[in-house]
């Protein structure tokens, strides 16, 4: 009977070690990546349509390569909805470095042409501008990182002379 307690004892002993060890498999000591809007190209402006390229970049803080899968943006500028869309772009960045992309946008801005002009009457004076969005990353077990930039953006920098 002692023979068999002592062997309970050591299992039991042994597995509650083991589980130690299992926990840190699951453990996430990873940095989260981080999205930079750089540069908002006009690529065609028409009445009813404007076309736009949303440039970016990527950190990857970690000592792993990071697979980016896609991002889901939502662009607000000054209080109004101007984009939102799903780029499906993968690829790949090395760790501890940043990779670009480019995402092309369409939008309409028709409904908040009232908006607009008025912000456009001063070309000098700042316009903030929100971007939120997912950024989806992993092969396996897809994580999506929660992302949200503010900023503003200068008019005049977009109107040619």
């Amino acid at each position: 009977m002692t023979h068999q307690r002592r062997a309970l004892q050591t299992l039991t002993l042994f597995i509650a070690l083991s589980l130690g060890g299992c926990a840190s498999w699951f453990a996430d000591e990873t940095l989260d990546p981080q999205v930079h809007l750089l540069k908002v190209e006009v690529v065609r402006a028409k009445l009813l349509e404007q076309k736009f390229m949303l440039y970016f970049r990527v950190d990857n803080p970690n000592d792993s390569d990071l697979t980016v899968r896609g991002l889901v943006y939502r662009i607000h500028l000054s209080e109004f909805l101007l984009a939102e869309g799903e780029s499906s772009n993968w690829f790949t960045v090395d760790p501890k470095s940043s990779s670009y992309f480019q995402v092309p946008i369409r939008t309409n801005l028709w409904q908040h042409l009232r908006d607009v002009v008025k912000m456009l009457k001063k070309p000098d004076q700042p316009i903030p501008y929100r971007l939120e969005g997912e950024l989806k990353t992993g092969l396996l077990f897809g994580n999506d990182v929660h992302q949200a930039r503010y900023g503003e953006i200068i008019p005049g920098d977009f109107i040619p002379e």
